[in-house]
């Protein structure tokens, strides 16, 4: 068998695999509202003329952009007319994903001149653990970049602009701060490809992106006139956890990126955003903020092998890799199978009308998105259904429950509505009149 061949079977496997992964982690009530249910709710809603609307945690009716700069979802719309079922968006990033080892490949076997060394630095990508964990991280636009700036770094490295242009111009609208590894990539290529006119202009052209959707879009459309996450930079701080996260992510690349400094720029705005955030899940490979930083580190790999003369360094990667799927990867560590509570929460959802407002505890709503409103419990506001799981309660699951058990508690008294469904722990309430 060919490297070509080994590389086209090693992504369809990923492809595959991790897509059904997906699939069976959502069916046993392992996603949430936040996030796949809110991307299933913009999609739901522009495929229905309504483009990128969601509601957001407080019951405000907001446009998906005022949280973040990702229209792409807006592209998936065509798809969802064809296949109108959250699973659409997981499979789609699965294969997506898997996707991202033809340009590895392809830009390893330019520039370490051996085929099979090419396809093992692919495999490695495969089986990197943060590409892994992002695939059944619930379902995020951003993800969308990290096989996009893969594409992105190939065809730049081949001085095929407008095709660079092409995948880059996508990746940008999965998130607001793709624009600054974009603008990071044009310096890589004005220095090394010499080509400081056209370097220059493509990094001032990322730097314009990103400043306008975050000082100028997202601002727009926000319900309070800024992202909600902005306050995650209040207190910036570096410290042991932020270590060990950075180890987790250039380990099983042996480092290699060092090697290879101006190409790894590339990674640095993303991870400088993680590390400095006060949320402790940013500077985690189990969650989707190493999707932009991802790329850069894969590409820099290839460069710092080549630069090292060393192509054989590209199997110590893939074993690294393997290595550290087996050690720090989702499978066999995420839950895939439905129990006896998932069967019941399955047989709670379908009293639920699909186009009635609803307002539902995390897991639960994220089978519950494809509609206009979504409430997050405890909030009701016009809600005629309500559906709570007692195990998970509030909109983020196990955060900060003591909000929503006074509220259940008071639900539960409220003449105003009627429980017509109860099974182990899964409760579904009904607005009287």
């Amino acid at each position: 068998m060919t490297p070509k061949a080994v590389v086209r079977l090693g992504a369809g496997a990923f492809g595959l695999v991790f897509a059904a992964a997906a699939i069976l982690h959502h069916r046993a009530y392992e996603s949430g509202r936040f996030d796949l249910g809110n991307m299933t709710q913009a999609v739901w809603s522009t495929a229905h003329g309504d483009l990128l609307s969601v509601t957001d945690v407080r019951g405000e009716q907001i446009s998906r952009l005022g949280a973040h700069f990702d229209p792409i979802l807006a592209a998936l719309a065509p798809l969802w007319w064809l296949w109108p079922d959250p699973e659409l968006l997981l499979v789609v990033q699965a294969l997506a994903l898997a996707g991202g080892a033809f340009p590895v490949y392809r830009l390893a076997r330019k520039h370490l001149g051996d085929e099979s060394a090419a396809a093992a630095l692919a495999l490695a990508y495969l089986a990197y653990a943060p590409v892994q964990w992002l695939t059944l991280s619930d379902f995020h636009p951003v993800a969308l970049a990290t096989p996009l700036l893969l594409f992105a770094w190939w065809q730049l490295d081949e001085e095929r602009v407008w095709a660079f242009a092409l995948f880059a111009g996508a990746a940008l609208a999965t998130k607001e701060h793709v624009g600054l590894t974009v603008a990071a990539m044009g310096i890589w290529y004005a220095v090394r490809h010499r080509r400081p006119r056209t370097g220059l202009l493509i990094a001032a052209a990322g730097g314009v992106v990103s400043l306008a959707a975050v000082f100028a879009v997202v601002p727009h459309f926000a319900a309070e006139g800024s992202s909600a996450f902005a306050g995650r930079y209040d207190e910036p701080s570096l410290d042991g956890r932020d270590l060990a996260y950075l180890s987790s992510l250039l380990f099983p690349l042996l480092f290699l990126p060092f090697a290879a400094p101006l190409a790894a720029l590339a990674a640095v705005p993303e991870l400088a955003l993680n590390v400095l955030s006060s949320t402790v899940t940013q500077t985690s490979i189990k969650t989707h903020y190493a999707a932009v930083a991802v790329p850069a580190l894969l590409a820099a790999t290839v460069f710092g092998a080549a630069r090292l003369g060393r192509p054989r360094l590209a199997y110590g990667v893939l074993a690294a890799s393997v290595a550290g799927m087996a050690l720090l990867g989702p499978l066999g560590r995420v839950e895939l199978r439905a129990d006896a509570h998932d069967a019941a929460a399955r047989r709670a959802l379908r009293l639920v009308p699909p186009s009635a407002p609803v307002s539902a505890t995390n897991a639960l709503g994220a089978h519950l998105s494809a509609r206009e409103r979504i409430l997050s419990f405890p909030v009701s506001r016009e809600a005629t259904w309500i559906v709570v799981d007692e195990r998970r309660l509030t909109y983020l699951d196990s955060l900060r429950p003591e909000r929503a058990r006074p509220a259940l508690a008071e639900l539960r008294r409220d003449p105003a509505w009627r429980l017509v469904f109860s099974e182990d722990g899964v409760l579904v309430f009904r607005r009287r009149g």
